[in-house]
C-alpha cells in the first residue's frame, strides 16, 4: 500500500476539514451541538477514512473505504448548504468550502476509478 499521507485526495481532504473547523468556530453557540458537531465529524471522516481505507490491505476493501469517504463529502455538503440556506456562518466561507467539497468529491470519484482499474495497489 502506498503511503496515504502522499495522496493529493488526502491531502486535500485534510485542508477541508480544517477549513471546515474554522468556519464553524463562527457558528452560534446554539449550534454547537448541531451543524458545527455535525459538520466537523463529517469532515474528519473524509481523509480518515481514506488513510483506513490504505491500511487495510487490499483493493476492495481501499475502495470501499474510499466509497464510504465519498458518502462523507456528500454529507458535508448537505450540512454546508443547509447552514448556508440557514444562513449560519460566514457565507462566503461557506461558499468556498462547498467548492472545496465538489472539488474532493471529483477527485475520490476519479480515485476511486483509478484504483479500481489497477491491477494492484501498492
Amino acid at each position: 500500500m502506498q503511503d496515504f499521507r502522499r495522496l493529493t485526495v488526502w491531502q486535500s481532504s485534510m485542508d477541508l476539514a480544517r477549513g471546515c473547523y474554522a468556519t464553524t468556530r463562527s457558528f452560534p453557540r446554539s449550534e454547537r451541538f448541531g451543524l458545527s458537531d455535525q459538520i466537523r465529524r463529517s469532515a474528519v471522516s473524509i481523509p480518515s477514512n481514506i488513510a483506513e481505507g490504505s491500511g487495510r490491505g487490499t483493493k476492495k476493501e481501499f475502495v470501499r473505504f474510499l466509497r464510504i469517504a465519498y458518502g462523507s463529502a456528500c454529507e458535508l455538503g448537505t450540512q454546508l448548504e443547509i447552514s448556508r440556506q440557514a444562513n449560519i456562518g460566514d457565507m462566503s466561507d461557506l461558499s468556498d468550502l462547498l467548492v472545496s467539497v465538489e472539488d474532493t468529491r471529483r477527485m475520490l470519484s476519479a480515485f476511486i476509478d483509478r484504483v479500481n482499474s489497477r491491477d494492484s495497489i501498492t
